[in-house]
Order: C-alpha cells, then structure tokens, then sequence
C-alpha cells in the first residue's frame, strides 16, 4: 500500500467547500482508492483548533464537524505517534533552519522519516520539503 502525507492545509480543504481544489479533491480520491495518509500526533490537535475556529465563525455547523470527523474513520488516515519524541529534537531543528514553524516541520520530519511524500498547499513547507531532498505531491 502507498501513503503520502498531508498536511492540516489539504485536510480541512476537505471539509470547507471553499477551500476545495483539484489538488485536496486528488489526494481524496486516492484515499479513497485505498492509498494511505499518515499524519504526525499534532494532526488531530490542528483539526479540532480549525474546527472551533470555523464554528465560532458559523463557517461549519456542529452537523458538518461530525460528518467530516466521520470521514478520517473511513478513510486510512494514520496518526504516527512516534515523531512527538522528536519534538524538542529533529523538529526543532528542522524549524529553525527551514524557517518553518515547529507545526510545519513536523510534517517534513516525518516525511524524512518514513520517506513518504508530503502533501500540502503550504508554500513554504514546499520549499523546505525541496531543499531538504522530500518528494512532494505534485497538484494535478
């Protein structure tokens, strides 16, 4: 089975109907597809804070959020709980010399650990995956 890895950026692409493109709509369909995602243990934590955030603005209703918070079960999307001791060490480093926050850099940490590719509609976090040798999903 192949994975890659996306980023909070192309997950909540998948809940906000505005913020879906070709790009999170292709990712999806791989996953759908039987691909698998892996995520690093802050994952859960940037979704549950981009939902609150989008409640508190009436972008999402309490509906949606559990429709959505559906998917990730049907879907084979793996929270990998082993780059969290990595925290204060290769993250950390990562962020500060890829000018990235240690959010970001963890995503590119564990695509430097499992040499999946990354996902993701950072900018930044593209560039840093780049110049750190990371294969990155390409959009359609």
């Amino acid at each position: 089975m192949s994975a890659f890895i996306p980023d909070t950026s192309v997950s909540m692409a998948w809940c906000f109907e505005d913020e879906t493109n070709p790009y999170s709509e292709s990712l999806l369909a791989r996953l759908e597809a039987s691909e698998e995602a892996v995520v690093p243990s802050l994952w859960p934590l940037e979704v549950a804070n981009a939902l609150v955030k989008a409640k508190q603005r009436g972008r999402v209703t309490e509906t949606q959020i559990i429709g959505f918070l559906e998917d990730p079960d049907e879907l084979a999307i793996r929270v990998d709980s082993r780059g969290i001791d990595r925290a204060l060490t290769e993250v950390r480093y990562l962020a500060e010399r890829y000018q990235l926050t240690s959010y970001d850099a963890a995503y590119l940490e564990l695509a430097m650990r499992t040499g999946f590719p990354l996902a993701t509609l950072d900018e930044r976090l593209r560039e840093a995956a780049s110049a750190a040798g990371i294969p990155v999903v390409r959009q359609p």
